[in-house]
């Protein structure tokens, strides 16, 4: 059997290639590529694209299927705003839900939603309230809303986001009936290095998933569509010009002469005058760009990065959080882990309802139960905020994970794309709104 043609661009770990190697063979793959933003991901690495010729691939699409990112030019100048823009990011703040599984506190209607009452998948009709509950909400982790100065002097609106519990659940249904069981039950738990999940194409499930996945796609372009539109109403600005695609997904596209089911997971379709929008970290300037005609392109089978790509888990990043017994005394800093908290008081000897502390400052005091950080990281986001606040960006949510520090720099992972791409505009950050700190996501990708 011929050997698959692999590219690889930057500076990708082994087990990333590993990955993508394992999922390649598997289905025969005509081809497959990594981008310079890679990195290990579940089964198949985030930044890798695989072309099958008779399989679509669940877990190479993943769980936050259509995952994508939509930017437009408003017809406001920066200028015009920048007096204005604490007020602006905090409405946009307060109007749009961040964090898992947020509703939408403003709902709205869509023909996506009629859409899924009438699925040709019957399971996921059963999710439409659902939908319409998080349709045009943004969720966690790396997804965000953002404002920014183009190099034209407008302001522009920037968003990355997928299809949130929609796309979550049709995804872990898929993978549960792969396995042999019922959509609604939980599917294995794989390790990162498992096999890819393969379906073919001329197989029930194959066509199944491929009609639930397209419609898992339609809900997130909507749910960009509505964050946008609110957006540009609290700017009482119009889009101009709009640039919108996806990752985490499966194409039908012919490379290397053959017909061929094209997984992009974490990675942008960047075919000859395809435009994209790619954005960095949230204090670095994010691009427009567009695909090109060239050798490069192909051997990437036509595919870009869809950010920087991290450098740095989010635990090392911003510490582990876990349940802790902190004092109940105000402003106590007092705290240790729950499970050393429950060592101590069973040596001595103290029931679960008694008082029990272990504070050295508040010995007649008592502990109690909280979440909380249980493993200091690598940033101190309080200095990152400040950084941020210096060089004029309006942050609104956000922690250690995302820190700028975390991922490797957009414009060196470009670099490492050659002649592949082109950049029309970069776009700097002024705002930023993104959940919380210490959230986690399981929609992302």
């Amino acid at each position: 059997m011929a050997e698959i043609p692999i590219t690889v661009r930057g500076d990708i770990e082994p087990r990333a290639v590993d990955q993508l190697r394992r999922c390649a063979e598997a289905g025969d793959a005509v081809a497959a590529a990594i981008c310079a933003d890679g990195h290990v991901g579940y089964s198949q690495p985030i930044g890798g694209v695989v072309a099958y010729p008779e399989h679509v691939s669940p877990s190479g699409v993943g769980y936050d299927i259509a995952c994508g990112n939509k930017a437009v030019r408003t017809d406001v100048r920066v200028d015009d705003i920048r007096d204005d823009l604490p007020r602006i990011m905090d409405e946009v703040f307060a109007r749009i839900s961040f964090g898992v599984g947020r509703n939408n506190a403003e709902p709205v209607d869509h023909p996506v939603l009629d859409a899924i009452h009438k699925a040709d998948f019957a399971p996921q009709r059963r999710m439409v309230q659902m939908a319409r509950n998080q349709l045009g909400t943004v969720g966690a982790g790396n997804h965000y809303v953002d404002l920014f100065a183009g190099d034209d002097g407008n302001v522009w609106v920037g968003v990355h986001f997928g299809s949130r519990g929609f796309g979550h659940k049709t995804a872990s249904g898929f993978l549960a009936l792969a396995a042999g069981r019922r959509f609604d039950e939980r599917g294995p738990d794989g390790e990162m290095d498992s096999p890819p999940v393969l379906l073919h194409v001329d197989s029930q499930l194959g066509q199944d998933y491929i009609a639930a996945m397209s419609l898992a796609g339609e809900y997130a372009y909507a749910g960009r569509d509505v964050v946008v539109d609110k957006v540009l109403e609290i700017l009482g600005a119009t889009a101009t010009y709009e640039v919108h695609n996806h990752h985490n997904f499966a194409w039908r596209e012919r490379h290397h002469g053959v017909d061929a089911w094209v997984i992009r997971k974490g990675c942008t379709p960047a075919f000859p005058g395809q435009e994209g929008f790619v954005g960095a970290t949230m204090g670095e300037p994010s691009v427009i760009l567009r695909g090109t005609a060239s050798d490069e392109s192909a051997g990437l089978l036509f595919s870009t990065v869809h950010g920087a790509g991290r450098v740095m888990s989010r635990t090392k990043a911003a510490g582990r959080m876990g349940n802790r017994a902190e004092c109940s005394e105000r402003d106590c800093p007092t705290w240790v882990t729950w499970a050393q908290y429950r060592h101590e008081r069973d040596r001595a000897g103290v029931g679960e309802h008694d008082r029990f502390t272990l504070c050295p400052r508040h010995p007649g005091g008592r502990m109690v139960k909280r979440r909380g950080r249980i493993k200091a990281g690598e940033i101190d986001f309080a200095l990152v905020q400040e950084q941020l606040a210096t060089a004029g960006v309006e942050l609104r949510g956000g922690a250690a994970d995302e820190a700028p520090a975390a991922y490797k720099r957009l414009d060196a992972v470009l670099a490492m794309h050659g002649d592949s791409v082109e950049i029309l505009h970069r776009l700097t950050p002024i705002g930023v709104a993104m959940a919380g700190a210490d959230t986690f996501d399981p929609y992302k990708d």
